[in-house]
């Protein structure tokens, strides 16, 4: 590799931003003693972003849709939760240029790319973006999961990944592991415990195919994600580390757990 070659590669890993998924809790997070502080500290060890692009649970549509480019209200979708959760506000800048920089990444014969432009931000985006970064001050486009598969989702965080080298701050927000039926009052269950330690040990290994098969491979696996969609962003910020080379720089930056829900987060690059 020639010099110039080797100073451009050192630019490029500087400039860089990282990938994550991170588990995005529900709205009483804000209340949690600990977890906004681990969240902030998170993204006050972080490069600042130019704009962030979310890919949540919480969004399943198909083809791929792009959310609004212009503020909008939040959507509020859960129910049952006191008055002021839904009072909650996060407006951040559109992304506009994000957006047109997506779609010519995205779309492809076959794969076309919808705009729904009144989609507001949903709770698995703004929850922890209120907590990481408060002044909302910083462009935010929200795509959707046009499938919960992992190969495809793979797919699309590789086609995605040159948008880390334009300062985009790419990340898949779900819940490590998610079943809120087969919760029982008080302790950690044992399904969520195993397959927490079990995706620990598959990341830090980087074992892809395990996680890719994960429903198969782990301990708990239809328990941990009787659906599989808040284990499912993972992948879109796996395929954005893969396509940079960062999957061996994999780490766990939160851990534990909350109402008895692995609350692991991870960082590529």
């Amino acid at each position: 590799m020639s010099t110039a070659t080797e100073e451009r590669a050192v630019v490029e890993r500087a400039e860089r931003m990282p990938a994550l998924y991170l588990s995005h809790g529900a709205p009483p997070l804000a209340d949690d003693p600990v977890w906004p502080g681990q969240l902030a500290a998170w993204s006050a060890d972080l490069p600042r972003p130019k704009a962030i692009l979310m890919v949540s649970a919480h969004w399943e549509e198909a083809p791929l849709a792009l959310g609004a480019t212009a503020p909008v209200p939040l959507v509020y979708d859960f129910w049952g939760f006191p008055e002021h959760y839904y009072k909650v506000r996060y407006d951040a800048p559109g992304a506009p240029a994000l957006a047109e920089s997506v779609r010519k990444l995205l779309r492809a014969p076959g794969t076309p790319v919808q705009d729904i432009p009144d989609r507001g931000l949903d709770h698995g985006a703004y929850v922890p973006l209120v907590e990481m970064f408060p002044g909302a001050d910083i462009p935010v486009l929200q795509i959707s999961m046009p499938t919960l598969d992992p190969v495809r989702l793979m797919d699309i965080g590789r086609r995605l990944a040159p948008l880390r080298d334009e300062g985009v701050l790419i990340v898949g927000s779900g819940f490590f592991t998610h079943n809120l039926a087969a919760l029982r009052q008080g302790g950690v269950p044992g399904w969520s415990a195993e397959f927490d330690a079990w995706g620990r040990e598959t990341l830090d290994s980087g074992d892809v195919d395990g996680l890719l098969d994960f429903l198969h491979r782990s301990p708990a696996g239809r328990l941990a994600h009787p659906r599989t969609e808040h284990f499912a962003p993972l992948f879109v910020t796996m395929g954005a580390a893969d396509a940079s080379g960062d999957l061996d720089t994999q780490r766990s930056v939160i851990d534990g757990f909350w109402l008895g829900l692995a609350k692991r987060s991870v960082q590529f690059g």
